[in-house]
């Protein structure tokens, strides 16, 4: 038998009890990591935690110092993969204020991950806390200029036993990781491999849901990329090996000569929150969005006669990276000569705007911490 999650408070919010380290990094060695720290690299003093079980429900609320977790070496994560996350950033103001963007939607798609991966929800008052604390301490490493503080919300399965069940135990944590601008110099079109020897996701599976089973199956994918000379990959559907679905990490959309744009829909690719952002910011400007599918062979035809502009995909980490080319086996093709569009350009700007507070929130997407 399973775990029984309906009796869960969605509207719970639990107090956390805030134990700064007791030696955090010095303000000069913290300034050295900040000026060039990469994606992923370097981390805050900080991380928040959260436990559960099925007997206590979420209890024990911290934020505390960022340190290794004890776990049994059959605790059920590192067996049966109950392990799902999110990606989203802290954004300084010119004022000295902090934003957070979306993290409703954020905490959204967890509790939709979790419910597919029969984990317990996590309360979205206790996701948002959790980030808000953490930024609240950790506030001294967000970097300035176009750099941001990167959150990676997580929850995994550590119950001690093995046997396929969902586990009974659970550790929900926060972590944050100063990150720079993803591209230096403005962003760079990129070149992407058509995989033709694997697929992301089916129907019925996992595909959109953020759990780390899916980026470990892409992995094989992405080196075969690499090894024919592109940066990223990008996945058909399972059944028909036509559809364009997304790349390894990122949501992908195409602009055509008539000004509309049109993205996969949503099914068995991630519900982008950068892509949701997308859409209605193209809408309001007066694009006409389409949710459709979309095969290699039409992306092709309509780059080679001029049909379609431009492409691009789109993600928390990069927000928007142009396409410049794509390959496969079939040979290559470009697109907009190789260079970012304007359309592209000017989404991306005004998302990057709003996120920093340069720009009027029109959609009650920034939340301030402070």
């Amino acid at each position: 038998m399973g775990v029984s999650f309906d009796k869960i408070d969605g509207s719970l919010c639990l107090k956390f009890d805030i134990q700064p380290k007791a030696d955090p990094t010095p303000d000069q060695e913290r300034a050295a990591k900040l000026v060039s720290p990469g994606f992923g690299r370097v981390f805050s003093d900080h991380m928040a935690v959260v436990r559960y079980s099925a007997e206590q429900g979420w209890h024990n609320a911290t934020v505390e110092a960022r340190g290794a977790f004890q776990l049994d070496p059959a605790a059920a994560v590192l067996h049966y993969a109950q392990e799902i996350f999110e990606g989203l950033k802290a954004y300084k103001r010119d004022d000295g204020g902090v934003n957070l963007f979306r993290p409703d939607a954020n905490a959204k798609r967890f509790r939709d991950s979790a419910d597919r991966m029969a984990m317990p929800p996590v309360p979205e008052a206790v996701f948002i806390e959790a980030v808000e604390q953490l930024v609240r301490l950790d506030r001294e490493w967000i970097p300035s200029g176009d750099g941001s503080l990167y959150l990676r919300p997580f929850m995994i399965a550590s119950e001690t036993f093995l046997g396929v069940k969902p586990s009974h135990e659970y550790i929900f944590a926060v972590i944050a990781s100063p990150v720079g601008s993803y591209f230096k110099g403005g962003p760079a079109p990129v070149s992407i491999w058509v995989s033709r020897n694997y697929t992301r996701a089916a129907v019925g599976g996992t595909g959109a849901v953020k759990c780390g089973g899916n980026y470990a199956a892409s992995l094989r994918a992405q080196a075969e990329a690499i090894d024919h000379g592109c940066d990223q990959v990008v996945f058909l559907d399972a059944r028909e090996h036509r559809y364009i679905e997304e790349l390894g990490g990122m949501n992908v959309f195409f602009v055509f000569e008539d000004g509309s744009l049109s993205t996969p829909p949503l099914g068995t690719i991630l519900p982008g929150i950068t892509r949701d952002s997308i859409i209605a910011l193209a809408r309001e400007s007066g694009a006409i969005v389409r949710e459709e599918p979309y095969t290699i062979e039409q992306w092709r035809a309509d780059a080679e006669s001029g049909k379609l502009k431009e492409a691009f995909a789109c993600g928390t980490a990069a927000v928007i990276s142009p396409i410049g080319k794509v390959c496969s086996a079939n040979g290559e093709f470009a697109i907009n000569g190789g260079v970012a569009g304007p359309v592209a350009m000017g989404l991306r700007k005004k998302l990057v705007d709003i996120q920093y507070g340069r720009a009027a929130d029109t959609h009650g997407w920034i939340k301030k911490v402070f």
